[in-house]
């Protein structure tokens, strides 16, 4: 596997990175992240196309680009890749042609050919499609057990339009998935967050879908206001400072779930996933070390997962991780680096959703707030 990194910048290539000496004209598959701005341009991806004309393009814009040790803004960070032996399969779907998104997800996954498929990469609109309920619907039609890892686009912290494209200027809506097929792929993948949970576990008594009303029969948001005390003024900006911890049942190791927005007049507070009623939550905090050492042990599950380091880790973090960690942010990537070393690419995005399992061999799981790590390699 041959693998070329490159970076793009007011409309031109200002940088690249090609230690394999990929001709970028054999070049299959073409990962591209990306702001709302540059990456929904026809230019940019008129660009694009012209250096790697006969590859599968996907491109996806976000809420930071990841581009080596670098975090960056008003770029696309561009990944190239040429397989020995192994095969992509790519399809695409519109969130406006389904009555929700779990059927997205299953007509997505369906869409594949199940034979040999080893791998499926997923980048979704991050605004109109419901993350829980895409993975929901993706599930469904996995009964392989296929490994599923991605993430759902961002724009900054704008939360207005994100956009996804495939083999086109990328639109409002599109959901990818990116199918990867051969007996030689070597595959890894973490996902863990570092916050700290507070308080007492409690259980959620009224929702619908992500908006959440009542829990232990209390209002939650008023309740969400005493925890935070000061910083409820500050809300709802001060809320990616404190997630919710949620299982949705006793024996699930808990997942995080940002909060997106508050409505005052219905007392309700909106969630980048679904809240069940019946499951269990407990408030979270930051703690900036622990976020840190979160990416340096996603990096290690996958170490531990081959024995090796991957030749490219794709990393999806969280728009909230880079609003928290502010000036710091270059150092979740380091602490990834110090781990796999300087023979592994990196490149990747901050989202407003991660997709990965939680543990080797489970279904995929969507994940806000966390450092989501998928490694790829292929044997000669």
């Amino acid at each position: 596997m041959k693998i070329a990194s490159l970076l793009y910048k007011k409309d031109s290539f200002v940088e690249e990175l090609n230690n394999d000496c990929l001709d970028f004209a054999c070049a299959k598959l073409v990962l591209g992240f990306g702001s709302r701005d540059l990456v929904s341009k026809q230019k940019s991806f008129d660009d694009i196309k012209n250096k790697f004309p006969k590859a599968q393009i996907a491109l996806s814009s976000s809420a930071g680009e990841i581009f080596g040790l670098d975090v960056l803004d008003d770029t696309i960070s561009i990944v190239a890749l040429d397989f020995s032996s192994s095969k992509i399969e790519t399809k695409k779907v519109n969130i406006n042609d389904f009555t929700n998104s779990f059927e997205a997800g299953k007509k997505l996954i369906a869409e594949l050919c199940q034979e040999n498929l080893k791998f499926i990469f997923v980048l979704s609109d991050g605004g109109k499609v419901n993350g829980s309920e895409l993975v929901k619907g993706m599930n469904s039609i996995n009964k392989k057990g296929v490994l599923i890892t991605g993430g759902l686009a961002g724009d900054g912290t704008k939360f207005e339009q994100t956009f996804v494209g495939l083999n086109a200027k990328p639109e409002t809506g599109n959901i990818i998935a990116i199918g990867f097929y051969g007996e030689k792929l070597i595959l890894s993948h973490g996902s863990l967050g570092g916050w700290e949970s507070f308080g007492l576990e409690r259980t959620v008594t009224k929702a619908k879908s992500n908006v959440l009303f009542e829990i232990d029969h209390k209002n939650a948001l008023e309740l969400y206001k005493t925890y935070l005390g000061k910083y409820a003024e500050e809300l709802p900006g001060s809320a990616l400072l404190f997630p919710l911890s949620i299982k949705f049942s006793d024996d699930q190791e808990p997942i995080v779930r940002t909060i997106l927005s508050v409505n005052e007049k219905k007392r309700s507070m909106t969630f980048a996933g679904d809240i069940p009623k019946g499951s269990k939550v407990r408030f979270m905090k930051a703690n900036f070390d622990r976020l840190i050492d979160a990416a340096s042990d996603a990096a290690l599950s996958c170490f531990e997962m081959t024995k090796s380091n991957p030749k490219l880790a794709l990393l999806i973090s969280c728009v909230g991780r880079k609003i928290i960690l502010g000036n710091r942010i270059d150092e979740e990537v380091e602490a990834i680096s110090e781990i796999f070393g300087n023979q592994t690419i990196l490149s990747g995005f901050y989202s407003y959703g991660e997709i990965s399992p939680l543990k080797p061999l489970e279904n995929c799981e969507l994940h806000n707030q966390t450092m989501t790590i998928t490694g790829i390699n292929e044997m000669e």
